[in-house]
């Protein structure tokens, strides 16, 4: 249930019906085995595929549906509403997706985007490092160039859809002296020689998620991969690539939050205490209220900053990163009241609402953790008024 009218399209509403229908009949049966082994979901993979909703995004000339950010926000909305680690797998992907459509050139655009848009090749996004984390700038994976490629040297980690995604944008320095100007971006194909992957994470949540080490020892990248065709565009495409997809980490911590809200109100509905349902005490209902107003108040800062990207609006990085910090903190909030809603049951294993506090951690912390946010909105203030 929606508090609020967001006038969505009919192809829109049509968009949401199906990714419910999906995670509904193909998801939820599995989410448990999926987080327990640790397997990246490949059968939904598949039927996502086959359910053009690799095609979000991308614009039909280029195999895609020629859809906007909401679309893809409303699909990872719901997707996370059953399975936040699935979700996480399928977004993903187009945040490997973003920095070619936007800084591609036209070649490696025809080359990569029809594969990523029928969901025959994921993507990932290679910039973490051990040292370089919330300090986007502080990368030491090197890349230098000979006659006819470049040679990269270097270690990333904590990558999604890593080891399992075919393609890879790697953000590496190509003038160290240059700071984040040197910093150049590069499209690496899983196979390439000298490009290999290290250790898989055991994660707290996202389990059906993959996050692993890629590591670059010589590895021979052509000079045609060079994203854009040119250097130092890695840190520019680096920072608008996350201000397209900070909205989606956003959808992911409404979707978690609104799977949390709807599994504590169903077990208020049955549960009994003194010889009444518990949802019929006024502190449960208030706690259900605070927690359906902040779920609706983060899908509102959500739909609002992917409808910004979409309506061309440039200066967009405050509105993602408030999305970002406001619905991952609520995401974070109800999931934890919704464990304290089950009592004692909520903290064991046999009921799903424990994996859904897990996964809500994460979206505090990946794509610039939530101080990184505060601190991206203050500086769009200080622009803005501080004159």
């Amino acid at each position: 249930m929606f508090l609020v009218d967001y006038l969505l399209t009919e192809e829109q509403k049509m968009l949401r019906e199906l990714c419910r229908q999906i995670a509904e009949e193909k998801i939820r049966p599995q989410s448990r085995q999926l987080d327990e082994k640790e397997e990246f979901p490949w059968e939904i993979i598949k039927i996502l595929a086959q359910s053009d909703l690799f095609a979000l995004c991308i614009p039909e000339e280029y195999g895609g549906m020629g859809t906007g950010l909401l679309d893809l926000c409303i699909a990872a909305e719901e997707i996370s509403r059953v399975d936040g680690g699935v979700a996480a797998s399928y977004a993903a992907s187009f945040l490997g997706m973003f920095p070619i459509l936007l800084f591609g050139t036209e070649e490696q655009k025809k080359k990569y985007l029809p594969d990523i848009a029928k969901g025959k090749k994921l993507t990932a996004f290679a910039l973490t490092e051990p040292e370089a984390g919330s300090d986007a700038s502080a990368v030491t994976t090197v890349a230098k160039k000979d006659s006819s490629s470049y040679i990269l040297n270097g270690t990333k980690h904590f990558i999604t859809n890593g080891g399992d995604a075919d393609i890879y944008v790697v953000i590496a320095a190509t003038d160290k002296r240059r700071g984040p100007r040197g910093m150049s971006a590069f499209i690496v194909e899983k196979g390439t020689d000298g490009f290999t992957f290290g250790k898989k994470e055991e994660k707290m949540g996202i389990r059906a998620s993959s996050t692993r080490e890629l590591v670059f020892s010589d590895a021979k990248v052509a000079k045609g991969n060079l994203l854009g065709g040119r250097e130092g565009l890695g840190f520019i495409a680096t920072m608008k690539t996350f201000d397209q997809s900070r909205p989606g980490v956003a959808a992911q911590a409404v979707g978690i939050a609104q799977g949390a809200l709807e599994l504590a109100t169903a077990y208020a509905h049955s549960r009994v205490q003194f010889g009444k349902p518990i949802s019929s005490f006024q502190g449960i209902q208030w706690l259900l209220a605070d927690m359906a107003t902040k779920v609706e108040a983060a899908r509102s800062l959500v739909y609002n900053a992917a409808s910004m990207v979409d309506r061309g609006i440039k200066d967009v990085g405050g509105a993602s990163a408030a999305a970002k910090l406001f619905a991952s903190d609520v995401a974070m909030e109800v999931s934890t009241e919704a464990v304290q809603i089950f009592g004692g049951y909520g903290y064991m294993r046999d009921y799903p609402v424990e994996k859904f506090m897990r996964d809500a951690k994460i979206t505090q912390i990946y794509e610039g953790t939530n101080q990184i946010q505060k601190n991206i909105i203050a500086l769009n203030l200080i622009k803005k008024y501080g004159k």
